[in-house]
């Protein structure tokens, strides 16, 4: 059986399934190749959407815990049900994931279910879940196959004990001791929610600090509001071994710059030092597609490889491995394949975590603009002078706005409190925009909110001074 199209997205993730919606909309015929039997990729399946109902699912019971009474209102005898909050997470994403595929129906996309293999620039192989072969004719190609879980050498995920962020999504039981792997986002996120439930959590970072590419400040402010809702750390510390204990496993770590070991014990594991982009199995070796040292294929500015037709995105190439930017991506690669003018703006892409407090930032960190040579100006304001965040007891935090000595445009904003994953949006638009520190002061923003601290932070980048501090 074979098809004829004018694009085949490879991966129905953030990257490629949006992409295959935006080209059908554009008026190009569209299928779209996924492995899974659902579609949304790692991200609604495994990832983002299920996280993200856990993390707010836990964040309530802390609430109810801990918090509620202080306000007066009493929740006495709260317990936990985890198979129902895994049920609600689940039905996240199945309601999810059937979303997407009202939406291809709708826009006329072609799902198809399978593993493919691209034979040359305009064919692709599908084995298909169902057992049959489907042989795709195509124009153009784009891989957004996204990426999969790192693992150490000397450590073997079995998603039971030693589990990756699959298996931690899925626990059966709240781990008396879970020992994360890697001081980055997804670690952070997990530990936050298995805190939250009544897990120990110990974070083993290689390097000297967490979330290594934040702002530096941002960063030590981050860690010491997570040690204070009880995580451990272990910085600038190797993970030597992993080995099964009577009572659990011990994780064997030493000092990064060398020295005695020690042992930690735990009945949990995570590992979560990073990802790898997912290109093997594909083909592309055979077709001579380029990747670079890391796995990741090779393109220029319009996603082209050096194969003629045969494009990539996401996860699968260079910089940040986040489904809004996969998003941005596939949108704008559907736009050149229609003959429009697609274009991605690296530098206002927002990063979330998705803890409590939140954290978030768009742009250039104070480190980098140092490294650069560039001027800039700084201006903070923290959420303990807001009068919403003092009222809903979320004062941990701040916002910092870096600007330009000369020019006053906003080079880049850093932000931890409550909701700032949605905040951080407003400073990527203003960014987009080349908005300066002083065009957002003389925003008039609703009082009372805290988006008055975004507002706050703007006066001290601009006027040196801000008014409530």
């Amino acid at each position: 059986m074979s098809e004829h199209y004018d694009v085949v997205f490879i991966g129905a993730g953030p990257g490629g399934y949006v992409g295959a919606i935006k080209a059908a909309q554009l008026g190009l015929k569209v299928a779209c190749v996924e492995k899974r039997e659902t579609l949304g990729g790692t991200c609604l399946n495994v990832g983002c959407i299920p996280s993200k109902a856990l993390l707010h699912a836990s964040e309530v019971f802390h609430q109810a815990e801990h918090i509620m009474g202080k306000f007066g209102v009493k929740a006495e005898k709260t317990s936990l049900d985890l198979p129902a909050m895994m049920k609600h997470k689940d039905s996240t994403v199945s309601d999810l994931t059937k979303g997407i595929a009202f939406l291809f129906k709708k826009n006329k996309v072609t799902p198809i279910y399978g593993t493919a293999t691209i034979t040359n620039n305009t064919t692709i192989n599908v084995a298909c879940n169902d057992g049959t072969t489907q042989v795709l004719n195509t124009k153009n190609i784009v891989i957004a196959t996204g990426s999969d879980v790192m693992s150490l050498p000397n450590v073997t995920v079995d998603e039971k004990n030693i589990v990756s962020s699959t298996g931690a999504l899925s626990l059966s039981k709240v781990p008396e001791h879970l020992v994360v792997i890697g001081g980055g986002v997804i670690g952070l996120e997990m530990g936050s929610v298995w805190s939250r439930l009544g897990a120990k959590v110990t974070v083993v970072e290689y390097l000297d600090g967490i979330t290594p590419s934040m702002d530096n400040e941002l960063a030590k402010a981050f860690q010491k509001v997570l040690e204070k809702q009880g995580f451990h750390f272990k910085l600038s510390t190797k993970v030597i071994a992993v080995e099964k204990d009577k009572k659990g496993h011990k994780v064997i770590v030493e000092p990064a710059a060398g020295g005695a070991s020690e042992e930690i014990l735990c009945d949990i594991v995570l590992m979560s030092i990073g990802r790898k982009p997912y290109t093997e199995g594909l083909g592309l070796e055979n077709l001579g597609v380029v990747l670079d040292n890391r796995g990741r294929v090779e393109i220029d500015e319009h996603f082209k490889t050096n194969i003629p037709n045969i494009y990539a995105i996401g996860d699968a190439v260079k910089g940040a491995m986040l489904a809004h930017k996969a998003e941005e991506e596939g949108v704008a690669v559907a736009e050149i394949l229609a003959g429009k003018h697609g274009h991605v703006n690296y530098n206002t892409i927002p990063n979330v975590i998705y803890t409590w407090p939140e954290v978030s930032s768009v742009g250039q960190t104070e480190q980098e603009l140092k490294a650069q040579n560039i001027a800039y100006k700084i201006g903070k304001f923290p959420f303990a002078a807001n009068a919403r965040a003092k009222a809903g007891l979320n004062t941990d935090g701040f916002i910092k706005i870096l600007s330009d000595e000369k020019t006053d445009r906003v080079l880049g904003v850093h932000m931890m409190g409550p909701d700032v994953g949605n905040m951080i949006n407003q400073a990527a638009m203003a960014m987009e925009f080349s908005a300066s520190s002083e065009d957002i002061a003389r925003t008039c923003h609703a009082h009372p909110t805290t988006g008055e601290v975004f507002k706050e932070a703007a006066m001290a980048a601009a006027f040196g001074k801000a008014i409530h501090a």
